[in-house]
């Protein structure tokens, strides 16, 4: 069946068209146009070629390497006194190989050695055939050699007898003999060795023969002796100890019982005495020590003995029971710090995590729950103290004294609601300011803190934005305030993120005000907005509640006065205080980054006074207030409580809703930074772990989702984390987003470079590229996108997810054909008479054939006709012949069922 085309294919894995076709071909398939046809086992059988020629055909992985890098820092002093911090980088490998690849290691070992061992064997056993053969070789010709010397000198001998005098004889017998010796040519005859002969080699074999015996008598007499000579030891030592064990018997009669503990001294001094005569009995025998004066060996103990428990007690006494340690656990500790404070080794304490439930590693952290459930599990006493950042908290606030009296501050007062419901609009009025006409898209996407002077006193205002996205802004700012006013359109109702900034509202435990804001449209129904504030909890002191409602128009300033006296009301009901003068502490509202300026941080004081110079420590960011302005951009040299402002100076920009302080130690701040930036990578490590090695080898076969790489930028801190965390909500199973980096500021060429190797998109949110890395951008064509309004970016990137979807194939019933009778034909085999019992047949659609209701055949049509006309289609309700491709076992009865298979995209 024809899924797609080679075109389609193309396009779908990211290769060019020719590319493709050539590996089909090289593949051993038939396709030679983009418009071919290519079926599922045909993409099995490219895919099987391709992992072949890159040699990853049907491979598994082996083995897995994990790494480990971590950094520290160890204060130590130099030598000239002075204290320096020296950073300690400590790296891990660790490999796991999988038992199956052991096994056949193990079996190929083996394999080998048996191998090596039989060449071995038929090496030794060749070259000892091929030693006799030379042998019989060499006595065979040494024999055929005497037997002709002989016959020659004899047939001389014979010549010779009957011509020649007695004297001649002996001369020709002399000759004889000296011919019995194989001619040579000259010297080198007469030089030559002579030759062993069969007599003389039987002679050397026998007696070599006779040494080799004589070796092996020799050494089994020696072993003997050894053997001996260690039983007869063996034998001494045992009634050694069976005549000292007699001797505390007859003590022991005489003596009262001593205690247990004495009865295992008394035991392990059996054992030593009898050791001890053993060693005095073998130094006597041998004397192979030099014996020295009396005086210098009085309190030695020799070499190859033991003190005796008769002649002093040891010391020590190993513990007869079970320590118990009561184990001190901070928040968060390492397996292997744990396993030191119990005094136990680390194996053991994985080992009873495992029986826990929880996969560990020696250096991996764990909480204070799952430490204390550990340590009562392993039998000791847990006992819950303070971290160290705790320890350090408590030491910056032992810092910080305020010595003045509190003295009544302005209420800081934050706006929540719906989206488009007529916060900025509102505070506009109230400022005589104009924020709202230069919101993107007409809606708030940041927090911002205002303060206003009126006739009866100031209020500091913080806007929260109204999108959904936004919810960690908006828990931000209910923490952060005195008093929240819910701003409900009185034309729309509660909407979701109304009923949402009331829960963050009721969670942070701080006074409600409810603001029904454009009461001066005609549609505007305030009855229903009661109605829904009180099915959630919310009742207006007109029906007999505890909440204020107010009712106002962000337009004409209706109730605007009355909202201001509610807030003042509220807020001298609450009797709010804050030390004028000492050092200021508070909240980080925004920050960001800006080109010339550097880290610009939004703070809100809420005790104590903020001057030029201070220094400053806000979370993991420290450095020395530069500048400092209002939120209306003049300059000003200090601020009180209740009072927002930007600063200039700190080292980087600190996560929103960060506690910050001012120090009088640089050193101390600098310290407490380091601290928290070494625990914020520490954090970041654990997330990045998401591949535990508990499921590490079972999702190595499935198959991997596919992802959205984004380089993700924006203007401020709070917009990069409600982008970071709407991004996440999209990921599926199928389709995830994978932000590849993120932080604040304007987009640069390290950035581009990240989204080059991630093959990823950049995307703006109210920043822009500098020039370098917009020719970047446009040389290597990398994907930038800016957005000023936030669900444009969501809808945007949810797009291109839908893109990484895999479309969903529909199969959808053309026609039905009802078999009536069967013919042969020479050319086609079986061709089935039919008649078109519903909808149309098409011949170019894939068929199925129904025998019984039940499907027997799956494939294609190869002829068509109505009458003897070919035909491309038959309508219901008329009759026509048709011939299926490969198939020729259709019978009288059986169903034709021709259908259409659509390729949907879907979307998330």
């Amino acid at each position: 069946m024809a899924d797609t085309t080679v075109k389609k294919l193309a396009d779908i894995v990211g290769t060019p068209v020719d590319t493709l076709l050539k590996q089909m071909k090289e593949a051993g398939l038939d396709h030679g146009s983009a418009d071919d046809a290519v079926s599922d086992d045909q993409k099995q059988q490219l895919l099987s070629f391709l992992r072949r020629s890159h040699g990853t055909a049907d491979a598994e992985p082996q083995k897995i390497t994990l790494k480990r890098k971590s950094t520290s820092t160890i204060k130590t002093t130099g030598a000239s006194g002075k204290a320096k911090t020296v950073a300690v980088e400590v790296r891990k490998k660790r490999t796991y190989v999988k038992r199956s690849v052991i096994e056949d290691q193990e079996r190929e070992r083996l394999e080998a050695e048996r191998l090596e061992a039989e060449r071995k064997a038929a090496e030794e056993a060749a070259k000892a055939a091929e030693e006799e053969a030379r042998k019989k070789a060499e006595e065979e010709a040494i024999r055929k050699r005497e037997a002709e010397v002989a016959a020659r000198a004899e047939a001389e001998r014979a010549a010779a007898a009957g011509d020649e005098p007695e004297d001649t004889k002996k001369a020709a017998d002399d000759k004889g003999k000296r011919l019995s010796v194989p001619k040579g040519t000259g010297k080198k005859a007469e030089a030559a060795p002579r030759e062993e002969t069969a007599e003389e080699r039987a002679q050397r074999e026998e007696e070599e023969r006779r040494k080799r015996e004589a070796d092996e008598a020799r050494r089994k007499q020696e072993a003997e002796a050894r053997k001996k000579a260690e039983e007869e030891a063996a034998r001494r030592t045992a009634e050694e100890a069976r005549r000292i064990a007699e001797e505390l018997e007859r003590r022991g009669g005489d003596q009262p019982a001593a205690a247990g503990s004495e009865e295992i001294e008394t035991g392990s001094g059996i054992v030593s005495e009898a050791m001890e005569a053993s060693w005095r009995d073998e130094e006597r025998t041998t004397k192979r020590r030099r014996r020295r004066p009396q005086a210098q060996v009085r309190n030695v103990v020799a070499h190859g003995q033991m003190k005796s428990s008769f002649h002093k007690e040891h010391g020590f006494k190993s513990p007869t029971e079970k320590m118990i340690y009561e184990v001190e656990v901070p928040e968060t500790i390492t397996v292997g710090d744990l396993a030191q404070r119990m005094n136990i080794k680390s194996r053991e304490v994985m080992r009873t995590l495992m029986k826990m439930g929880e996969m560990a590693t020696v250096n991996q952290h764990i909480d204070q729950e799952t430490a204390m459930l550990l340590v009562e599990e392993m039998g000791h006493k847990p006992k819950a103290v303070k971290g160290q950042e705790e320890t350090i908290a408590d030491d910056l606030a032992n810092l910080v004294q305020y010595t003045a009296e509190p003295q009544p501050r302005a209420p800081v007062v934050t706006i929540m609601g719906h989206v488009d419901h007529g916060k900025t609009s509102l505070l506009d009025y109230i400022r005589r300011a104009k924020v709202a006409e230069g919101e993107a898209g007409g809606i708030t996407q940041h927090i911002g803190a205002y303060h206003v002077e009126t006739d009866k006193g100031m209020i500091t205002f913080l806007d929260t934005p109204g999108h959904a996205a936004f919810t960690a802004m908006r828990a931000r700012g209910a923490q952060a305030t005195d008093i929240v006013v819910i701003v409900v359109a009185a034309d729309d109702g509660v909407m979701p993120q109304t009923e949402e900034a009331i829960n963050h509202a009721k969670a942070a435990g701080v006074p409600l005000i409810i603001a029904v804001n454009k009461m001066d449209k005609e549609s505007a129904d305030p009855d229903r907005v009661k109605n829904d504030l009180s099915q959630r909890g919310i009742i207006s002191e007109e029906w007999g509640g505890d909440h204020q409602f107010c009712y106002v128009s962000a337009h004409s300033g209706l109730g605007i006065d009355e909202l201001l006296d509610t807030i003042l009301l509220q807020a001298e009901l609450l009797e709010l205080t804050a030390a004028p003068e000492g050092p200021a502490r508070g909240v980080v509202i925004e920050s960001r980054v800006e080109k010339g300026r550097g880290p610009v941080t939004s703070v809100l004081i809420q005790e104590g006074r903020l001057k030029v110079g201070d220094m400053m420590l806000a979370g993991a960011n420290f450095g020395r207030t530069r500048a400092m302005v209002d939120e209306n951009g003049k300059p000003i040299t200090e601020a009180g409580p209740s009072i927002p402002v930007e600063i200039l100076g700190l080292d980087g920009a600190p996560e929103s809703g960060e506690q910050f302080l001012i120090v009088a130690d640089e050193k101390k701040a600098r310290e407490v930074a380091e601290f928290r930036q070494q625990r914020d990578r520490d954090v970041k490590l654990k997330r990045a772990q998401a591949s535990k090695l508990e499921n590490l080898f079972e999702t190595m076969g499935e198959k991997e989702a596919s992802q959205v790489n984004i380089v993700l930028k924006t203007d401020v801190r709070g917009s990069l984390e409600a982008l970071i965390g709407a991004l996440h909500d999209l990921s599926t199973d199928e389709v995830k987003v994978n932000i590849v980096t993120s932080g604040v500021g304007a987009i640069n060429e390290s950035d581009v470079n990240l989204a080059m190797t991630s093959q990823g998109v950049i995307l703006g949110f109210n920043v822009r590229a500098d020039s370098a890395a917009k020719k970047l951008c446009e040389r290597e064509g990398i994907d930038l996108r800016y957005y000023s309004i936030i669900y444009e970016l969501i809808d945007d990137v949810k797009a291109a997810m839908s893109g990484k979807l895999e479309p969903e194939r529909r199969e959808e019933i053309v026609g039905v054909a009802e078999v009536r009778d069967v013919f042969r034909s020479s050319k086609f085999g079986a061709v089935a008479g039919c008649m078109v019992v519903e909808g149309t047949l098409r011949r170019n659609l894939p068929i199925r054939v129904l025998r019984d209701d039940v499907v027997v055949f799956e494939g294609q049509l190869e002829s068509l006709r109505r009458f003897k006309e070919d035909v491309a289609e038959v309508r219901n309700g008329m009759e026509c012949g048709l011939a299926v491709k490969s198939y020729n076992d259709v019978k009288a009865g059986d169903k034709i069922e021709v259908f259409e298979v659509r390729v949907v995209a879907r979307t998330l």
